[in-house]
């Protein structure tokens, strides 16, 4: 088992990660009877994507020996109705000013981002919109 999961009353939850005990807790949204105080459901799925995105990047970084310490992602999640679902997630990353990568290094970490599991994950009808402001990030090799 992963986790477990429990109603708290007035549209809360607590999740609890069995493994480590971490505790998140969700609360329903202003615009479905919630009172937004905590992450809905529906952000922590937008939220999981770019947290994985995050991991895997991590991971192909370690494997060239950069430090993507810094990189902070904007999320936006965009509801639909009939039925209420997520119909789209916008990600847009930012690189700290300390990192420099080359457009090898570059194209690898977005390919991984691209490329993992909550990605493949997300249903083919939520449209996700990905930016990647690299700024001074991309050197020239040198």
């Amino acid at each position: 088992m992963t986790s477990t999961v429990v109603y708290e009353g007035n549209l809360r939850t607590v999740c609890t990660h069995l493994k480590s005990g971490s505790v998140i807790e969700t609360d329903a949204p202003l615009d479905n009877q919630g009172l937004a105080e905590r992450f809905s459901p529906t952000d922590m799925v937008a939220t999981a994507l770019g947290t994985c995105m995050l991991t895997i990047m991590g991971i192909k970084a370690r494997d060239m020996n950069l430090d993507i310490k810094g990189i902070k992602i904007d999320v936006e999640k965009i509801m639909k109705a009939d039925p209420r679902r997520i119909g789209g997630i916008n990600l847009t990353f930012h690189f700290p000013d300390s990192l420099r990568v080359d457009e090898k290094q570059k194209t690898i970490l977005e390919r991984a981002a691209q490329t993992c599991p909550v990605m493949y994950s997300i249903h083919p009808d939520i449209e996700v919109n990905i930016v990647f402001n690299w700024q001074l990030a991309v050197s020239n090799g040198q």
